[in-house]
Order: structure tokens, then sequence, then C-alpha cells
């Protein structure tokens, strides 16, 4: 058994202190404060910086949520056309969530649209972000991306 009172905590150090186990150093003792250490250069100015691509659930969500406001429904409808949760939908719409490909095709219906429909809108604001960070691309492109 333990000789320590009931209602008392235990105290146990997570490190000795240096020199012999179990005692502290009077602070005369103490080693001195290490300095400060530098802090990282500053981050390259944005212009010199390659502008980053949206993510593909940002391109969904946006047009999702344009879709539904251009149609003045409700996330509560949508979600309910759709017969998903109204909080997953409003995680989707915001990019917060990977929607998989049967959400996103139920979201679709429940705002009339295809899944094809959808893509191609998504696609369609991929190549208007492409384009303002970028010039005009030279790969020839004629068709719709898919991306799994």
């Amino acid at each position: 058994m333990s000789n320590q009172a009931p209602n008392e905590a235990r105290v146990i150090p997570l490190r000795p202190p240096a020199g012999r186990p179990g005692t502290a150093r009077p602070a005369s003792e103490r080693p001195a404060a290490s300095p400060p250490r530098a802090m990282p250069s500053a981050p390259a100015p944005q212009a010199l910086r390659a502008p980053k691509e949206p993510l593909w659930r940002d391109l969904i969500g946006d047009v999702l949520r344009r879709e539904r406001l251009a149609q003045e429904r409700t996330l509560k409808d949508v979600a309910d056309a759709a017969r998903i949760s109204m909080p997953y939908l409003s995680e989707v719409e915001r990019g917060r969530k990977e929607a998989s490909s049967e959400v996103l095709a139920a979201a679709a219906h429940a705002l009339g649209l295809g899944l094809g429909d959808l893509l191609s809108l998504a696609q369609g604001e991929l190549t208007r972000h492409s384009g303002r960070s970028r010039g005009p691309s030279t790969a020839p492109y004629n068709g719709l991306c898919l991306a799994a």
C-alpha cells in the first residue's frame, strides 16, 4: 500500500531535473533560457506564388448551391427531395465533404439536373478558375473530364 493520504493526488514529474533524481536545482544553478529561435522567413508574396487550383468538392458545392438558390429552394426542401440529411447537404455545398457519386446524383436530380449536367457545370467553373489564374491553355481539350 501507499503512504499517500486518500484524497491527495500523487504528482509524477515527466522529466526528472538534471543532476540527482528526485532533487530540484536552485534557480541560481538552472541553465539560462535558450536564445529565441529565428522566425522562418516570410512567405513569398502572393504574386510570386502559383495560384492554387480549386478543389473539385468546392466546385461541385458552388454549383449545387447556385442552382438551389436560382430555384429559390431551401436546403431542407432539396435535402428531403434527395433523401439526404440537411446538415450533410450543407457541408457538401460548402465544400467540406467529398460526396459520393450517388449523393451527387441524388442532389442533382432533386434540383432537376442530371449527373452529367452537374459535372458539366462544375467543369465550366474549373475552366473559368483556370482561365483567370493562367493564360489560355495550349493543351487540346474537347470533352468532359471526370475525376475518380
